[in-house]
């Protein structure tokens, strides 16, 4: 295969081949990979196909650094979403609208991402990918026009890669390091509502059960520690990679008040200058929300908008996120203290997928009911690393 480096570009070393001649799980249609490419596109395709499989609904997952930044199913847009993704008034196909839901989640964090779909590509969502930052995609075919599409992206430097749906990874895995070879099991469990296996409290909804599926699947490919929360069939923020789990709650917890605030009357009005690239203006919204612009932000700001720049005040912020609600938390292993039920119930939270394994699982159980939460516990542990 012709390939760039390693994680890094003085790791000018790189090897990439199946351990079996006779199978390729994955094949480079287009571009040059490193590492991290594929580190980052066999997870993402793995997410989306057990996505696929546990929903019935064609996903998207936007990856960055081996973990997602964001996944979905093809759920429909309201028509704030809609506008705050910038498609308003656009045909979106089932492969199209989950991606655009997966890269919307956090467009910060999924610019310059891999892309991945469970559903053949074609020409609508090749059209979309085309217009954003992305390095790459992974998919298990392309229609014949959107993989020319895509082939012309980035002076035909965008990476595409064709992943073959029908192929069974084996049983265990082996990585080799500092010396040492480790292998253990491959984590081949199948995500589905046979793991909710105790509904302890509440009750679960459709929306919630689906929402529920993606989480763990999501969260399934992401860094431990992890913790997840969904809503309208996308992950709405995503808490990666920390060594304290209620660090992981309140990260997920801010960026899923990012995302509802997107939909704010105020950052929908915001009107640009002509000019203004795509990628800026949701930048600029981002910046706007979250409010703490710099001084040359700040000028820069109100230059690239037409008219004067209205901050959004905190009242206003609370007042809007007051209105989030019927969000499905879900967590890589059980929730060790109330203080994340504490911290999720701030953010809308009324549904709870965890392993439900800790000392104080009553106290987890009591601080849902006080807070009118669907508590469920899955007996299912998903670290990834």
């Amino acid at each position: 295969m012709d390939l760039k480096y390693g994680i890094n570009p003085h790791q000018r070393f790189l090897s990439a081949e199946p351990l079996d001649p006779a199978t390729q799980p994955v094949t480079v249609l287009n571009g040059k990979t490193s590492f991290i490419n594929w580190l980052d596109a066999t997870n993402a395709w793995q997410l989306v196909k057990e996505a696929r499989a546990a929903t019935g609904m064609a996903s998207a997952a936007s990856f960055k650094h081996v973990s997602p930044s964001g996944a979905a199913v093809a759920a429909p847009l309201t028509e704030a979403q809609a506008e705050a993704y910038e498609v308003a008034g656009k045909e979106l196909t089932p492969g199209a609208l989950a991606y655009v839901r997966a890269r919307g989640a956090d467009p910060k964090c999924s610019f310059g991402d891999f892309a991945a779909l469970s559903e053949i590509v074609d020409v609508e969502t090749a059209r979309f990918l085309k217009g954003v930052v992305s390095d790459g995609i992974i998919a298990p075919g392309y229609e014949p026009e959107a993989l020319e599409i895509l082939k012309s992206k980035k002076n035909g430097g965008f990476i595409v890669m064709q992943a073959d749906a029908a192929f069974d990874a084996p049983t265990t895995e082996t990585r080799e390091i500092f010396g040492m070879r480790f292998s253990q099991d491959r984590n081949a469990h199948q995500v589905s509502e046979a793991d909710f296996k105790e509904v302890v409290c509440g009750e679960l909804t459709p929306e919630a059960k689906r929402d529920l599926l993606l989480g763990l699947v999501a969260i399934k490919y992401t860094q431990s520690n992890s913790v997840g929360y969904a809503l309208d069939g996308q992950m709405i923020g995503i808490g990666a990679g920390q060594q304290s789990r209620v660090d992981c709650t309140k990260l997920a917890g801010a960026k899923a008040d990012l995302w509802f605030l997107r939909t704010h009357p105020k950052v929908l009005g915001l009107e640009f200058q002509k000019g203004v690239k795509r990628q800026d203006r949701i930048n600029w919204r981002v910046r706007y929300i979250e409010g703490d612009l710099t001084a040359g932000e700040t000028d820069a700001f109100k230059e690239a908008l037409v008219g004067s720049l209205d901050p959004l005040t905190d009242d206003e912020r609370a007042e809007w996120l007051a209105r989030l609600d019927g969000v499905s938390l879900v967590s890589d292993a059980f929730i060790p203290f109330r203080d994340n039920i504490d911290h999720a119930q701030k953010h809308g939270v009324r549904f709870l997928a965890e392993h439900g394994g800790s000392a104080r699982r009553d106290e987890i159980e009591a601080a849902c009911r006080e807070y009118d939460i669907t508590l469920v516990r899955t007996e299912l542990r998903l670290f990834h690393h």
